[in-house]
């Protein structure tokens, strides 16, 4: 599942991060208002972890700003100023949860776990590209009755294509998201992992089962190409 963090202290920001990941969540990480609200606009997430105090656009602005426009992505806003005036204002303009700092990240996947039940329930966690059927809640991969087996990070970087069908995702982008860590053009970890994918579904292409493929686009990174 892909959570977006906004957050601008690094401290508390790395301290989510690393919380959620372990729980294998992809943390997609902003450190300022306009930059989060660009990534919320623009990419799908199933909760978006949101700071009050933001440098650029206040958080309180930029979840006005995404109920207007109809992103109704579940949204969790962080504060360090535990006052009813900013819990109130906040779940009276669209957000769905609040979390006053300090706070253990065990509360706040609790909250997380929560909030996906309330929107959806495990529903929203099949995703369908095609053929294939991707369920992040039993983190099982199925085409036409076939099941395919995947590592963990197999699986994330599989459901991170997914999520984006016919879009170039770069290796950095991959690394972020999968791995969590900045892009380092000595690592071909991405390369390897996608090589491995390939290979397990090698077999569904052979059966005529898959409608896609995994295509590498040079110099670039990845996409899942419909066909």
């Amino acid at each position: 599942m892909n959570i977006l963090l906004v957050e601008d202290e690094q401290k508390i920001a790395d301290f989510i991060c690393e919380g959620l990941r372990v729980k294998k969540f992809n943390v997609t990480h902003c450190v300022d208002g306009n930059q989060g609200y660009q990534a919320a606009r623009t990419n799908t997430f199933d909760v978006i972890i949101l700071d009050i105090m933001l440098p650029g656009r206040d958080g309180l602005d930029i979840l006005r700003s995404l109920r207007q426009t109809g992103i109704d992505t579940p949204i969790i806003l962080l504060t360090a100023r535990n006052e009813l005036g900013d819990r109130v204002q906040g779940l009276d303009m669209g957000a769905d949860d609040y979390l006053a700092k300090p706070f253990y990240v065990e509360e706040l996947n609790s909250r997380i776990q929560a909030l996906l039940r309330r929107h959806g329930g495990t529903q929203q966690h099949v995703v369908e590209v095609g053929s294939l059927q991707l369920d992040c809640i039993n983190r099982s991969i199925n085409c036409q009755g076939q099941s395919v087996e995947l590592t963990s990070r197999e699986f994330s970087l599989l459901e991170h294509l997914m999520r984006s069908p016919n879009q170039v995702l770069t290796r950095g982008q991959l690394l972020e998201h999968v791995w969590g860590y900045d892009f380092d053009p000595c690592t071909n970890v991405v390369d390897v992992c996608i090589k491995r994918i390939r290979n397990k579904m090698a077999s569904l292409e052979k059966a005529g089962k898959m409608v896609g493929a995994i295509e590498s686009v040079r110099g670039t990174g990845y996409r899942l190409s419909i066909r």
